[in-house]
């Protein structure tokens, strides 16, 4: 039986903007290799494989080069396929069993989907000594999440004008660099971003939900503000609303379906 799959643009109001993803709708457990097959076929940031349980509906990511244990912009765009086909209704409650534990999505009366996930808040840490020469400035607040190095920059343009060579990036050894600092006056977010993942398989992400699972809460506290408007500033640029919440943090945003298809490669090995 073919395989259903979606391309999702994630944290995205129209089509092409956002961070796009791949949504596979399996039957239960498929081979591993099939999946990291796929997710090198699509060649998006990271592909989603989700099926149903008694409890909820498994969900894992692939990169197109390895598994990962945390995407937001994949979980977004999995509950938006979810509730767009039916497979549950308005009202529902999106639970994904993951390898970060539980992960809830729900939808909004206004469309939006609001993600809860587990905060991963930054700690002081010096960054790599090869840091300022790989981006070309010197952080004014370095540290480290629980999965990357994370560097605030001097303002706005010194975050949009970013152009670090891959290979030297995936050499600082994390799996990925968030550069952020605080948003131009007069405009529509508090806080701008870009994120960095070649080790990973992504050279640049276009808008990252884990990285503002770190994002958030620091911002939230630098500014004493109970909600935070975040601007991934990458080619297609993406709007993630965060409400931090002690060791949580909800992740508000749009989606929009791009294309539906049928992968006819069968997702079990031959026997």
């Amino acid at each position: 039986m073919p395989t259903p799959i979606y391309v999702v643009d994630a944290f995205a109001e129209q089509a092409f903007m956002g961070n796009p993803a791949g949504v596979c709708l399996l039957d239960g457990p498929a081979d591993e290799g099939w999946m990291q097959q796929v997710a090198a076929e699509m060649r998006h940031a990271e592909t989603a494989y989700i099926y149903k349980e008694t409890d909820g509906w498994s969900l894992r990511w692939f990169t197109p080069t390895t598994e990962v244990d945390l995407c937001g912009h994949a979980t977004l765009a999995s509950a938006h396929v979810l509730f767009e086909t039916g497979a549950l209704a308005d009202d529902a409650v999106a639970t994904f069993h993951t390898a970060s534990g539980p992960l809830h999505v729900r939808r909004q009366p206004d469309g939006r989907l609001a993600m809860d996930f587990p905060a991963t808040p930054p700690e002081a840490a010096p960054l790599p000594p090869a840091f300022a020469d790989v981006f070309g400035f010197t952080p004014v607040w370095e540290g480290r999440s629980r999965f990357d190095l994370f560097a605030v920059a001097p303002d706005e343009a010194t975050v949009r004008a970013l152009d670090p060579s891959e290979t030297a990036v995936a050499a600082l050894g994390a799996r990925g660099v968030i550069v952020t600092a605080r948003a131009a006056s007069g405009t529509d977010a508090d806080v701008v971003s870009r994120f960095f993942a070649p080790q990973s398989g992504v050279p640049e992400d276009p808008v990252t939900g884990s990285a503002h699972c770190a994002i958030g809460p620091y911002w939230a506290r630098e500014l004493s503000a109970s909600a935070v408007r975040c601007y991934q500033a990458s080619a297609r640029g993406g709007f993630v609303h965060v409400f931090p919440s002690a060791d949580r943090v909800t992740l508000v945003g749009s989606a929009v379906t791009v294309l539906r298809g049928e992968i006819l490669a069968s997702p079990f090995p031959p026997a």
